[in-house]
């Protein structure tokens, strides 16, 4: 809509436009220029979100090395602005089972406290102290999803860790949830999925999680036994039975998690099976070592061994390959992915014992994945949504705080580490897309747009915001982005009456929801 401050807006918008123009054609003579649309989009799906430096090395590699740098990352850097901020958290090099037993020692100390008001006060500040290690935990998630180089591993690290999902308020879960991240789910999210799927089941978190800890030889606890077949691995309906999920069960009896320094009490001719690794602990004390049949196989009672052979059993039978074959298809390629593709994207994963980079390799270079390059792309999750308007907004321009961005998140109803229950946030375009969701969007696009949003506002006391714009009608718009932009969306951009308006009704548009 027109407004009365419009009427001078037409010459400087004019201006605005030719000058940027005018910077473009000197100092970046058709620097993305040669990138086609689909490699625009290619660049958009597999990471963060296009950005003016991500496009320029995009053109300046080469699709398929691109993609060859993506699938197979070296060991890659943050930026010193984002390292640093990183680096100043109070837990981030410490050992889950250090970090826990300071906690609990918190928690002892407050509960002993004898007048009730100081009680009360000591554990506001334990549990302070906890969501203040959770709210660390997603700030790392963000700077590595930012700026990390190797973007594909940060848009995979997300993907498995909402596969292998735990809820950072049960329990102490705030306190590991960044370590979980850090240490079960980014080494592994683009190598074999049976390592990947190891690391969570011996990390604490997840067996606090699905109360795998509870679970003991005559205290069954079947939660965890059957979120692996049913979310982790094989999926609903494919071929177990409820004998098969009792069975894994009873192989989990024992595999827990202990804080103490001690190791527990056992019998003599137990001790030797006694495992601790950190604060993973598998307990024979606990363990049933009766023998069982798993999905059709017999499996002696031995021990901690007895879970290996499970984990191998579960990620080479033919429905697990099929499962994450479609999981990965419905996040990257569409929410009703082609059968001929999953089947191609199975059968890499069969044939590598499921390497991950190679079953993403055979998604990638599908012809149905390229398909919806062209067209049909998928809506944005809210996640991908804000991620990819930072920074396209402000590139390699390190933020200097996430809260908005969390606060964003938690607002859009999918905040990092906030899903309740193990199956995770949907991939599915119509759980985001409704009226509600899009008011809330317009909303964000406008924070972003119309200057620094607190982005740059260090999370300290007496922190000065630090000036900074957001400049979207960049290089990279006008050489790439604008041509894929419709007639409709065009005509509602030449009504912005300031740069403000212009940035927001930018990133409100169809073309950027998806």
């Amino acid at each position: 809509m027109r407004t009365s401050g419009s009427l001078g807006y037409r010459s400087v918008a004019t201006l605005l436009v030719g000058v940027i123009a005018g910077l473009v054609a000197c100092h970046q003579p058709a620097r993305a220029a040669e990138l086609a649309a689909q490699d625009i989009a290619l660049l958009d799906r597999l990471t963060w979100g296009v950005s003016a430096s991500s496009a320029a090395h995009l053109r300046d590699a080469g699709t398929e090395r691109w993609l060859q740098e993506q699938l197979h990352p070296a060991n890659s850097t943050l930026p010193e602005a984002a390292r640093a901020q990183i680096e100043a958290m109070p837990d981030v090099h410490r050992f889950p089972f250090d970090i826990a037993l300071t906690f609990d020692q918190q928690a002892k100390s407050a509960n002993q406290v004898a007048d009730p008001e100081q009680k009360k006060a000591a554990q506001q500040v334990y549990q302070q102290a906890m969501n203040d290690r959770g709210r660390q935990a997603a700030a790392r998630s963000i700077l590595y999803a930012l700026y990390a180089p190797d973007q594909l591993r940060e848009r995979m690290t997300w993907f498995w860790f909402n596969h292998f999902n735990v809820h950072q308020y049960k329990a102490n879960i705030r306190v590991l949830i960044g370590d979980y991240e850090d240490r079960a789910i980014r080494p592994y999210a683009l190598g074999k999925f049976r390592d990947l799927l190891a690391a969570t089941l011996h990390h604490p978190v997840m067996l606090r999680y699905l109360d795998n800890a509870d679970n003991a030889a005559g205290h069954l606890n079947e939660n965890y036994a059957r979120e692996i077949m049913e979310l982790h691995t094989m999926g609903v309906g494919s071929g177990y039975s409820q004998a098969d999920v009792e069975a894994l069960a009873r192989i989990l009896t024992g595999v827990g998690i202990d804080f103490k320094p001690e190791d527990p009490k056992l019998k003599p001719e137990q001790q030797s099976q006694l495992v601790r690794e950190g604060a993973f602990e598998f307990n024979p004390a606990r363990h049933d070592y009766g023998d069982k049949t798993f999905l059709g196989h017999q499996i002696r009672g031995r021990g901690l061994a007895e879970v290996d052979e499970a984990l191998d059993i579960l990620c080479r039978h033919p429905a697990t390959a099929t499962h994450i074959s479609k999981q990965l298809a419905t996040y990257f390629v569409s929410d009703n992915p082609p059968d001929a593709l999953v089947q191609r994207m199975a059968q890499a994963f069969e044939k590598t014992d499921g390497d991950i980079a190679a079953v993403m390799s055979t998604l990638v270079h599908a012809p149905e994945f390229t398909a919806t390059l062209k067209g049909g792309a998928k809506f944005k999750d809210p996640v991908v949504y804000v991620m990819s308007a930072v920074r396209l907004a402000y590139d390699n321009k390190v933020i200097l705080n996430t809260l908005p961005i969390q606060s964003w998140l938690n607002r859009l109803s999918e905040g990092l580490f906030n899903h309740e229950t193990p199956d995770g946030y949907s991939m599915l375009s119509a759980a985001w897309n409704g009226p509600g969701q899009m008011m809330l969007r317009f909303e964000i696009a406008r924070a972003i747009g119309s200057g620094s949003a607190g982005l740059f506002k260090p999370n300290e006391p007496n922190a000065v915001d630090q000036p900074a714009f957001p400049l979207v009608m960049n290089g990279l718009y006008f050489n790439n982005l604008r041509q894929t932009l419709s007639p409709t969306t065009l005509a509602a951009l030449d009504q912005a009456v300031s740069p403000q308006d212009w940035n927001t009704l930018f990133l409100s548009s169809p073309e950027f929801m998806h």
